[in-house]
């Protein structure tokens, strides 16, 4: 038996093969998008996986204004802030996230299933949110991905 082809293959900065991904949001659940996004962002869904290693593709999501949320959520959910003033804490709803830029509420979802460190932080800097259809990665030649 040969023992050398059952060696774990250990992914490094040099051998990782990063591709460019496009995910259409339309009409997609928000928290549905946002896991299957960062699954893809931090490599999970390849076969040389290794965790403490930026192996993850390029994520670039388009028509997030068409993104939805099931329910009340527009609403009754309440995202949370906090200064780190004296009365400083801030709540702001998805509705309100939404006037302001509805790439910041498909932002906010994924950042939040992103690793809380440094390399969570640098995984993050791979995703690319568009409101429209439109985006300025065709020279990468992305491949469009279905969820």
């Amino acid at each position: 038996m040969d023992t050398l082809s059952y060696k774990t293959i250990s992914a490094n900065k040099g051998t990782v093969e990063k591709n460019w991904v496009v995910v259409d949001a339309d009409s997609k659940v928000l928290g549905r998008l946002a896991s299957e996004v960062a699954k893809i962002i931090k490599g999970k869904n390849k076969p040389n996986y290794t965790p403490h290693v930026d192996c993850g593709d390029n994520v670039i999501v388009i028509n997030a204004d068409k993104v939805r949320l099931t329910g009340k959520k527009w609403d009754d959910r309440v995202y949370l802030s906090y200064t780190g003033y004296p009365g400083g804490q801030k709540q702001t709803t998805p509705r309100q996230l939404k006037a302001k830029s509805s790439a910041l509420l498909v932002e906010r979802a994924v950042r939040g299933m992103l690793p809380k460190n440094r390399l969570g932080r640098q995984i993050f800097k791979n995703l690319h949110v568009y409101e429209g259809a439109e985006h300025p990665h065709e020279a990468q030649q992305p491949k469009e991905v279905t969820i």
